[in-house]
């Protein structure tokens, strides 16, 4: 009986990251994983704008300037954590639906590298209400097209 040997690729990790304790949590997680082997960990913030079709030019644009704060201080905060720790990270921002976004940064991962081994690493969400109505890692879990990790 042939047995399939196990890919020996770079690993990519994708982390979804806003800043939230489950989010630093995935983000400790990710870098753990990576320690002793080559590959990369993709930080990635995701501006989420609800009904954009409905707010004013102006108050899109102060919209995106929030989003460039956010993204400064949330690209500081990652890079705090993985100091000393990590050096093989990058920072992106995404706009749109969360796990869109994290969907496609994963399967550009996957296409760019198709030798190597790609996974989204999420914080699981400890809101009461996506208990009802489902949360990114949920959503992931159905959708995805590559391994996810859901970190406690």
């Amino acid at each position: 009986m042939n047995t399939p040997t196990p890919s020996t690729g770079d690993l990519f990790l994708v982390v979804g990251y806003d800043g939230s304790p489950p989010c630093i949590r995935a983000l400790d997680a990710a870098i753990r994983l990576l320690q002793g082997r080559s590959g990369c960990i993709d930080v990635v913030y995701v501006a989420h704008v609800p009904a954009i079709d409905m707010l004013s030019a102006g108050a899109v644009a102060e919209m995106e300037t929030s989003f460039d704060d956010i993204e400064r201080d949330l690209r500081a905060s990652a890079g705090a954590q993985l100091e000393g720790r990590e050096e093989r990270w990058r920072f992106e921002r995404g706009q749109g639906v969360i796990t869109d976004q994290l969907l496609a940064a994963a399967t550009n991962l996957r296409d760019e590298h198709p030798d190597d081994n790609v996974v989204i690493v999420v914080g699981s969400s400890s809101q009461a209400a996506h208990r009802l109505v489902g949360s990114v890692a949920v959503s992931l879990a159905r959708r995805s097209p590559v391994p996810v990790i859901i970190v406690p």
